[in-house]
């Protein structure tokens, strides 16, 4: 857990499986950075994340719980180290990152 409850709620969806918890936290604008560039966040979450079993455990939060390094794992890459920083506002997800940590 974190200190933030929508970066919490955003990894149980994720954790879940849950495709229509998660697009309800992002913004309708929302954006992603994975690995040094910008991505198509329908299409990298459903690879990395939906199709492909994705799981979050929180290693370390920053204090307000929008930087974290994660240990990741899906069925493609197997379990990595990672970071994932979150921009969110009014309760919501504006953007996110994440890359190997």
């Amino acid at each position: 857990m974190t200190s933030d409850p929508t970066v919490d709620a955003f990894i149980a969806a994720v954790n879940a499986g849950d495709r229509t918890a998660f697009f309800g936290l992002l913004t309708p604008d929302a954006s992603m950075y994975d690995d040094g560039t910008d991505r198509d966040l329908r299409a990298w979450t459903a690879k990395e994340i939906f199709d492909d079993n994705g799981h979050m455990e929180v290693e370390s939060s920053s204090a307000d719980g929008k930087s974290l390094i994660i240990r990741y794992r899906n069925d493609t890459w197997g379990e990595m180290r990672t970071y994932w920083r979150f921009d969110v506002e009014s309760g919501r997800v504006k953007r996110f990152e994440t890359g190997q940590a």
